[in-house]
């Protein structure tokens, strides 16, 4: 069953990782895709792949938001906004520039393209998913702007789904724990450079305190995001989908 036959997608981020997989999964179920953002031939590789259109720019600059709604030719069903960075900080040394370039992509670019597509959106009804991650709920020491910046996006989502529900739009995002990503593999490197160790190692020692017992794969978010946009969800909306393999459940349990 092709869930998204004849509706028009927009996916930021779309180069690699979740915003790639989602891509090429929305093709797959009949959408037609405008894949957005950074990549050079690597987004043209997926647009190719996937029969879509690729339009390269940067959620923080509203004229190449701008093009990558033009390119939608007058109709937008759906749009995933996957388009995040990190860097790592603590808050008692976050410098001001990380902070807000690290807000200017994950938050304000969201809201942006939002802003931008509700016109188009509000046509025919739509969806929304904005992928936040499970950090906006476990914050570590070591992602105080990322962590930060994410729980931003859970909270902008639930106010737009209350603006969008008159008009038929849904709003929802999706919150990955650990996924294999070029973002975990710099994340990793960064791990294990500190530890002395090897990225393998902080995969494996990664998994280890997760429930499933490992991270997850793009595909598996990409299907979260299937979920949300489909009509399968259409009394979803202003929800927080925490998809994160039990990372945040204990693996032993508790002494009693």
């Amino acid at each position: 069953m092709r869930r998204l036959e004849g509706r028009q997608a927009l996916v930021t981020g779309a180069a690699t990782g979740i915003g790639r997989a989602t891509a090429e999964l929305f093709a797959r179920h009949g959408a037609r895709v405008v894949a957005f953002g950074f990549g050079g031939a690597l987004l043209d590789e997926l647009a190719n792949g996937i029969g879509g259109r690729a339009v390269h720019g940067d959620v923080t600059q509203q004229a190449d938001i701008d093009a990558a709604l033009n390119a939608c030719d007058g109709q937008l069903d759906i749009v995933v906004n996957a388009a995040g960075i990190i860097t790592p900080d603590r808050p008692e040394t976050i410098t001001d520039d990380v902070w807000a370039k690290t807000f200017a992509v994950n938050v304000t670019g969201t809201m942006r393209v939002c802003r931008a597509a509700l016109q188009l959106l509000q046509r025919r009804g739509g969806a929304v998913v904005n992928v936040a991650s499970v950090a906006a709920f476990n914050a570590s020491p070591d992602s105080a702007s990322y962590a930060a910046s994410k729980a931003a996006v859970v909270s902008y989502t639930r106010s737009l789904a209350y603006a969008g529900g008159p008009f038929g739009v849904r709003a929802n995002a999706v919150a990955p724990g650990w996924v294999r990503t070029p973002m975990s593999e710099y994340e990793m490197q960064l791990a294990a450079e500190t530890n002395n160790s090897t990225p393998e190692i902080e995969f494996a020692a990664t998994a280890g305190r997760i429930a499933l017992g490992r991270m997850a794969q793009p595909e598996e978010i990409a299907a979260c995001c299937l979920f949300l946009a489909s009509d399968e969800a259409s009394f979803v909306t202003g929800a927080t989908l925490v998809a994160d393999g039990g990372g945040r459940a204990p693996v032993q349990s508790r002494a009693v």
